[in-house]
């Protein structure tokens, strides 16, 4: 048998006063996972805590873009290969009930009113999402696991950027970039998405780990140091053996069990 492991995070660029929300989110996973709970449960859990926490910028606490809209984004991928990503999607505190509800269907992405109407037909119901007033550039809250089976998976959310475009995506969905996770390895990344898409990060950072023979912590050194310090990003990662870690340049609350 494996033992457990989660990791969450709160967001690059957040500090102290965002931690509660994401210390009680690692809480309720790391009590899905000690009681035999799987990996996509406990990093569902965890999300769904901290989109409900109006200090983090995820689900309740989205950001309002320049239309007044509050457009969500959020993601859900497992260790045995499903994904599912949902993006601009509004009228929907909690985004990654949508995106998990992707993982068993033959396509991965939803979006905008699409994905909306989509999850009407999966019974999530349609609830207003007035946002955040606190501005703020940088996104997500994410969480990773392995359970008791070995098994892995990570769910992120995000509420955007406050101010920029409607129909503006970053990176928390984007697989890849955002998010990766496989046999071996999962990571989440939270920061200035544009400079992560381009970055190829989440995915560069489990090749990294590959390729050094397994040495996490450097493969997440080498994942911060290939972005300008002035670019606030951080990453979260677990892989199949050992513990996780967070590390980012800037402010990241985040939760370690064990």
């Amino acid at each position: 048998m494996v033992e457990p492991a989660f990791v969450c995070h709160g967001g690059a660029g957040h500090g102290a006063r965002d931690q509660p929300g994401v210390d009680l989110a690692c809480e309720a996973a790391w009590d899905v996972l000690t009681s035999g709970g799987t990996a996509l449960q406990a990093v569902l859990d965890a999300v769904m805590i901290m989109e409900d926490d109006p200090r983090l910028n995820a689900g309740t606490g989205g950001r309002v873009r320049d239309d007044g809209s509050v457009q969500l984004d959020a993601a859900v991928a497992t260790s045995d290969g499903r994904l599912g990503m949902v993006m601009v999607i509004e009228e929907t505190p909690n985004p990654v009930l949508v995106a998990a509800e992707l993982l068993d269907e033959p396509y991965h992405a939803l979006a905008g009113e699409g994905a909306r109407t989509w999850a009407d037909s999966k019974g999530i119901e349609r609830t207003p999402v007035v946002g955040s007033p606190r501005p703020v550039a940088t996104d997500t809250v994410g969480a990773i696991a392995r359970d008791r089976s070995g098994a892995l998976a990570v769910a992120s959310s995000t509420g955007g950027c406050t101010g920029r475009p409607a129909g503006r995506v970053g990176d928390t969905p984007m697989w890849g970039s955002g998010l990766w996770c496989d046999a071996n390895i999962v990571v989440a990344a939270t920061g200035i998405g544009e400079s992560i898409i381009e970055e190829l990060i989440a995915y560069r950072v489990a090749a990294e780990h590959q390729r050094n023979g397994g040495d996490l912590g450097a493969a997440l050194d080498w994942g911060i140091d290939q972005f300008s310090p002035e670019i606030q990003v951080g990453l979260i990662s677990l892989d199949a053996a050992g513990g996780g870690r967070g590390l980012a340049n800037t402010g990241m609350p985040w939760a370690a069990q064990p």
